[in-house]
């Protein structure tokens, strides 16, 4: 039996069940203007973003980074259990959500007090395309990075309100259904990260080893590489190859369609009428965090000042050469941490291993059907994240606004 729905009165709500009305926010809210004092007890930090709500700073610094405190904490907002946290600037991009902490948050940001609801329905709820897309609607600023949703404004909207006792059921459902979807997210990520690794491991088995487990190996001479099978000679990058950046082409000049592909350091950037290359190339990131990642490339297409283009002697196979310098981690030679940049110089005196013209070919085409396997189980794998990504939204769109009823 369908659930029999009413008109809310409010266009873009429409229609929803008929035992639900509509609130203005400042109904279910009220603004908290508690401001910190280096007086009181210490507080613990907290950070508002549009990925995760709410969660202590501390616990969202990426390895390498310190947590830091502005010099005075004065004025910083407190920020109860179940208060509804928002950074008002982001607040179109969903960056607020209820706090699960006490603790305090920048005074650039609101904080809002519930009432006579469940808090968690509302987080739920708030964090829809529908209410982000309202809040953004009521944001002032010419620009995105200039919106802001005011808190006088953000309690003037209508929001849906369930029945308090409905309210409990659609928090208790959903946070029973996006757990046991997170967790399948979760073990997914996580098996793509272990796939990744085998994927790199297995290219520096075969392009280092060979194919023939008991092939008879030598020392090599060479520190990233101490054994090589005893057939293979050692020589330098410059013996097998030549490296040359591309050439500036400024940003405006690049299109989003076009005839020819426009390569940087990290792949296509876009089109351009004109090509400066023709042939089969492997391009290296010459500059930034990504420098060093290596793509094959073949036929006509513009390579910027930002990659290595190198060309490679009938001493080496194509593909082969692609998969040796996967290897060598080349991001390890980049000669500065501020803006880290490769030297071709420095890469082409480096030392590598290589078997006979015939033996890389049959590596290569081992490897390279290998990776194809692995590549496409990953593609299966990302597909499967985004479906339960948008299943999960969908699920939570559904039950949040009545169109879906749950017990």
């Amino acid at each position: 039996m369908s659930r029999v729905m009413k008109d809310s009165g409010i266009e873009w709500i429409g229609n929803i069940p008929v035992d639900w009305n509509v609130i203005r926010n400042n109904g279910i809210f009220r603004e908290r203007k508690e401001k910190y004092s280096m007086d009181d007890c210490d507080y613990e930090l907290l950070a508002v973003s549009e990925y995760y709500g709410v969660a202590k700073k501390k616990d969202k610094i990426s390895d390498g980074e310190y947590l830091t405190r502005a010099e005075s904490l004065d004025d910083y907002r407190i920020c109860r259990k179940n208060d509804l946290a928002m950074n008002i600037m982001l607040a179109w991009k969903q960056a607020y959500g209820i706090s699960d902490y006490e603790g305090i948050i920048s005074p650039s940001y609101a904080v809002f007090e519930p009432f006579d609801i469940h808090p968690k329905y509302y987080h739920y709820l708030f964090r829809t395309d529908l209410y982000s897309g309202l809040f953004r609607n009521n944001s002032t600023g010419i620009i995105d990075s200039r919106l802001r949703l005011y808190p006088r404004v953000f309690l003037t909207l209508y929001s849906h309100h369930p029945p308090i006792e409905e309210q409990q059921c659609i928090v208790k459902y959903l946070d029973e259904k996006v757990s046991q979807i997170d967790t399948i997210i979760n073990k997914t990520k996580v098996s793509i990260e272990e796939y990744k690794r085998y994927k790199q491991s297995f290219i520096t088995e075969t392009i280092t080893k060979g194919i023939d487990p008991a092939v008879t190996m030598k020392n090599s001479g060479i520190d990233w590489l101490p054994r090589i099978p005893k057939s293979w000679n050692k020589t330098k990058l410059k013996n097998i190859c030549r490296m040359k950046s591309g050439d500036n082409l400024i940003s405006v000049e690049i299109d989003s369609t076009g005839e020819y592909a426009v390569y940087g350091g990290n792949g296509i950037r876009g089109y351009y009428p004109e090509y400066n290359r023709d042939g089969t190339y492997v391009l290296i990131g010459r500059q930034g965090a990504l420098c060093g990642n290596v793509k094959f490339v073949e036929g006509k297409f513009w390579a910027t000042e930002h990659a290595l283009v190198t060309e490679f002697t009938n001493a080496c196979n194509p593909k082969y050469f692609l998969l040796l310098l996967q290897t060598m981690n080349l991001n390890q030679y980049s000669l500065s941490s501020a803006q880290p940049g490769l030297a071709a110089n420095q890469i082409l005196n480096l030392q590598v291993c290589l078997p006979d013209l015939q033996e890389q070919q049959e590596i290569a085409d081992y490897t390279l059907k290998r990776l194809d396997s692995i590549d496409k189980l990953l593609e299966q794998k990302t597909a499967l994240i985004t479906e339960l990504e948008s299943y999960k939204k969908s699920l939570i769109y559904e039950v949040v606004t009545g169109k879906k009823e749950v017990k």
